[in-house]
């Protein structure tokens, strides 16, 4: 359940929603830059609610929105989404990619890291 498909309101609220865990209308408004109205916030929420990216629950007299898809899954769903429309399904152009993109500003201790997770993936492949 990718984001690819949302405006850009509607990645702002899933955003915050995904910082929060949780939040009313009202609570997405107050933390959206330059935010529309609170019907037009209401109104983004029903969409985002119809589209499947959230649900609402009563929290006394007014609801709160809870992302239906954790950070991860949606991460991973992005992801996968990303590089299967700009990296040929290739996880290595993606990986030269982001490390031509960011190769001056990684550590030394980043890019241990990163080797050390791509041993455990040589390990776990075999």
């Amino acid at each position: 359940m990718a984001m690819a498909g949302l405006s850009r309101r509607e990645r702002q609220i899933m955003e915050i929603l995904y910082q929060r865990g949780k939040a009313s209308a009202a609570e997405v408004r107050d933390a959206m830059e330059d935010a529309p109205s609170y019907s037009a916030v209401r109104a983004l929420l029903r969409v985002l609610e119809d589209k499947g990216h959230v649900k609402h629950e009563a929290d006394g007299l007014k609801y709160v929105y809870v992302p239906v898809v954790t950070r991860d899954k949606a991460k991973r769903s992005a992801v996968k989404q990303l590089m299967d429309t700009f990296f040929s399904d290739s996880p290595e152009q993606i990986v030269a990619a982001l490390l031509d993109v960011s190769s001056r500003r990684l550590t030394r201790e980043e890019l241990d890291r990163m080797a050390a997770m791509i041993e455990k993936a040589r390990k776990e492949g075999k």
